[in-house]
């Protein structure tokens, strides 16, 4: 098991409006779930992966149970996921996953934001070509015998396993997979009861674009810009 390639991560704005942002995505999450596939997460396989991430993140259970109670009510907004695709300063390729409720609001925001950090918006099938879409686990580490977990999830439907970092630049395990074989790895992983930190569908870059870090930078602005919309739910980008 070597390391995992991951793509650099913008890490600007204030931590505590971090976990608010992350928080809200996650809350967006659980409605769409909920919505999807009912408010049980024993018969919803992807609201279970929500609260999995939920505790991984450290969301209050209150706040958890509260979103579940709204994403269960009538009047609960619907939002429509809505992917983006464009490029970024000095040509690297993002993708920004977004969960709406006005697509008309949304897109004339991502869009403002490219424009505004010297990018483009571009059209569906711009740059996604460019990436993979997988399902990608992120395990602690302690007390897992990684060569043995390696070889039974292989026939999970295992890709690549290898280590990575958290937000803190905590040690954890990367586990990722096709995306068709996403709840088939779910259920070893679960089955084994396994520590996961997170569980996501993630488009991983095919190809990585280096550049030096003050380029870098300006294409991580964007990154920032775009993770703090409201309306948007994760970025994707293929800056090493």
């Amino acid at each position: 098991m070597g390391r995992i390639f991951e793509t650099r991560k913008a890490t600007m704005f204030a931590r505590w409006n971090r976990m608010a942002k992350v928080f809200t995505r996650i809350s967006k999450d659980i409605a769409i779930a909920v919505k999807a596939g009912g408010p049980s997460p024993d018969n919803n396989s992807t609201l279970r992966r929500v609260l999995q991430n939920a505790r991984g993140a450290n969301m209050p259970k209150d706040k958890v149970e509260a979103a579940i109670k709204r994403a269960s009510g009538q009047d609960q907004q619907a939002y429509e996921v809505v992917l983006y695709e464009g490029y970024g300063p000095h040509g690297v390729a993002v993708m920004v996953e977004t969960a709406t409720d006005n697509s008309v609001r949304t897109v004339a925001n991502v869009r403002m934001h490219f424009k505004d950090h010297g990018g483009n918006l571009g059209t569906s099938g711009s740059v996604a070509f460019q990436f993979q879409k997988m399902g990608v686990f992120r395990l602690a580490p302690e007390g897992l015998d990684l060569e043995s977990l390696e070889l039974d999830l292989i026939d999970h439907g295992l890709e690549e396993m290898g280590e990575g970092k958290g937000e803190k630049d905590e040690r954890q395990v990367v586990i990722r997979c096709a995306f068709g074989s996403f709840g088939q790895l779910q259920a070893g992983i679960e089955e084994r009861k396994l520590p996961i930190l997170s569980a996501e569908s993630e488009y991983i870059a095919q190809t990585p674009v280096g550049l030096p870090d003050d380029k870098a930078s300006e294409v991580l602005a964007l990154v920032d810009a775009l993770e703090q919309d409201e309306d948007v739910q994760r970025v994707f980008h293929n800056l090493a």
